[in-house]
């Protein structure tokens, strides 16, 4: 019997190359696209692989605008029909937005908030051995502050007992803080302290904290300073996009297709100067390492009024709890040497969320906790 034939093998060599060519293309648009982002290289450095911060700011650059589009008509449809605003925020009452972290904490964060007990008395206690007064300052959650305009969400237990937790640990060590919650509570009045869609205090909670913390900082100053402010009326009111309405994917979605924006009157608060050659302000007394609490609503121009000196603000947008200070540390032989107080400001929130990168590396450092001693 002969033998059959073998069938011969079929090619894939057209299919090889058409994936290559389509890899190749593809690798192409990439670097196309990052080259045309003009990354900022710090956004690359090590420290950021690690946190996942890299991996976000190279999938920003990678995105294309045609993704952009489709999601926000995506979260502008799973709104508008659904009422859902995604992972991240979620709605209270009629108009209010809230950041779904202030009403829970992120799952598998264990010892998150001890660690940074452990980073607080070693930061506070470094700064006061350099002859430098500390004062704490935690913004409360909006969802503490305005439980009136949650409408049936609540904060988780664990969180609800965190700020008071931290206080108690400050005071058994004699760590100077500021108790915002007493100084933004509504007491009958129904003025809210903070913006419906952000999670930013507004005008009047940024005046009120602003009061607080001046009140608690001038003692540790021996008074207040002579340094003039100017005011200029609130201006007319203007649209704002709030934080949480972006985090949500809808800053570019049709109006009716998203949360209604505020309306904010606009306050310019500056140094008053005489004008001359030598009208210099006086040397600076204060450093304020905060958050982005810090750059919102005036309150470190509030904050200078109150004192009668000006604040050198070094406060970072998305700086959780420690970013503006350890951002400010590695800068210590450029203070002045008239600083005498930090004020060091952070969300309550910021201390249940997962650890920086930048706050592992110093917990690394330091020694294996021991019984607690005051500093």
């Amino acid at each position: 019997m002969a033998d059959q034939a073998t069938p011969a093998t079929p090619s894939h060599r057209g299919y090889t190359a058409a994936v290559i060519a389509l890899l190749l293309l593809g690798q192409a648009c990439g670097l196309w696209m990052l080259h045309g982002s003009q990354l900022d290289a710090a956004q690359l450095r090590p420290a950021a692989w690690l946190d996942g911060e890299a991996g976000k700011a190279l999938g920003d650059a990678l995105q294309p605008t045609l993704q952009q589009h489709a999601d926000t008509l995506s979260a502008a449809a799973r709104y508008r029909l659904l009422g859902d605003l995604g992972d991240q925020v979620v709605q209270g009452c009629p108009g209010w937005l809230f950041y779904r972290d202030g009403l829970r904490a992120q799952p598998g964060v264990n010892g998150a908030y001890e660690a940074r007990l452990r980073l607080m008395r070693h930061w506070v206690g470094q700064l006061q051995g350099q002859g430098l007064q500390v004062l704490l300052v935690a913004v409360p959650d909006k969802a503490r502050i305005e439980p009136q305009a949650l409408c049936g969400l609540r904060q988780s237990p664990q969180l609800q007992a965190r700020l008071g937790q931290w206080q108690a640990s400050l005071v058994s060590l004699a760590v100077p803080y500021v108790d915002l919650g007493a100084a933004l509570a509504h007491d009958g009045q129904s003025t809210p302290r903070f913006f419906h869609t952000d999670v930013h205090l507004n005008a009047d909670g940024a005046q009120r904290a602003a009061d607080a913390v001046a009140a608690s900082a001038l003692p540790l100053l021996a008074g207040k300073r002579d340094q003039l402010f100017s005011s200029a009326p609130p201006g007319a009111a203007q649209p704002r996009m709030g934080d949480l309405i972006v985090l949500a994917g809808l800053e570019h979605a049709p109006a009716a297709w998203r949360p209604a924006l505020e309306t904010e009157h606009p306050e310019q608060i500056q140094v008053q100067r005489g004008g001359g050659l030598l009208d210099d302000t006086p040397p600076v007394q204060v450093l304020l390492a905060g958050s982005s609490n810090g750059r919102r609503s005036a309150f470190a121009e509030r904050l200078g009024r109150n004192l009668g000196q000006q604040v050198w603000n070094q406060s970072l947008d998305g700086g959780q709890f420690s970013g503006a200070l350890q951002a400010a540390l590695l800068k210590r032989e450029r203070w002045p040497a008239s600083l005498k107080l930090v004020i060091w400001e952070f969300s309550e929130s910021a201390l249940s969320l997962p650890l920086t990168a930048d706050e592992r590396a110093v917990l690394a450092t330091l020694p294996e906790p021991q019984a607690d001693h005051a500093l």
